[in-house]
């Protein structure tokens, strides 16, 4: 599959090229575009702050300019995040994407949302500050509203971003459990067909 894998409020850490080249072992093709033009931060407070200072209409357009030269053949959108935030949005509004699989972040779902037969795949931490169980009840009935096929995978005790190695939040045994369910759901996805 073409995976276009979006980085968190930290910015293009080691943890994002490692979890490509993770994806690219079994075979996918993966791109870790930079919308943060190289800057990395060390806290979700700074990283949150520059968010702010870029604006979401610019970051939701860096996006979509480095998805669109690879979208023809159709796309899983992924992210950590506010990557996964940037995923959803951008899956949403792609009649091409074959999938969406979001790391610890969902985003709003405009009411008349359209993402029939999308499958999605939902990683997060139980609790999670970010993304509260209201919400994701909410979340989760307007996904099936919209038409797609969602399955959420919760981990208890785990730290917001607990995938990624070099931060207080991570939790190898539940980072590890992540991996393996994200990389079976995956190999389910239909590839597309190559043009005659």
């Amino acid at each position: 599959m073409d995976i276009m894998l979006f980085h968190s409020a930290h910015g293009l850490r080691p943890a994002v090229p490692a979890a490509a080249g993770r994806l690219r072992a079994a075979g996918h093709r993966v791109w870790t575009p930079d919308l943060f033009d190289g800057r990395v931060h060390s806290s979700e407070e700074e990283g949150r702050a520059y968010q702010d200072e870029v604006g979401a209409d610019e970051l939701l357009r860096r996006a979509i300019a480095a998805a669109a030269p690879h979208s023809e053949r159709g796309l899983v959108y992924a992210g950590f995040s506010l990557g996964a935030a940037v995923a959803q949005n951008l899956a949403l509004g792609d009649v091409r994407a074959r999938g969406l699989l979001l790391l610890h972040g969902t985003s709003d779902i405009a009411e008349h949302a359209y993402a029939q037969d999308l499958p999605v795949q939902l990683h997060v931490a139980d609790p999670d500050p970010f993304e509260p169980h209201d919400w994701l009840t909410a979340w989760y009935l307007r996904m099936g509203r919209a038409g797609a096929d969602v399955e959420v995978h919760r981990y208890p005790g785990a730290g917001h971003l607990y995938t990624d190695p070099g931060l207080p939040d991570h939790d190898e045994e539940a980072a590890g459990r992540t991996w393996r369910v994200a990389l079976g759901f995956l190999e389910t996805l239909e590839e597309p067909a190559d043009p005659a």
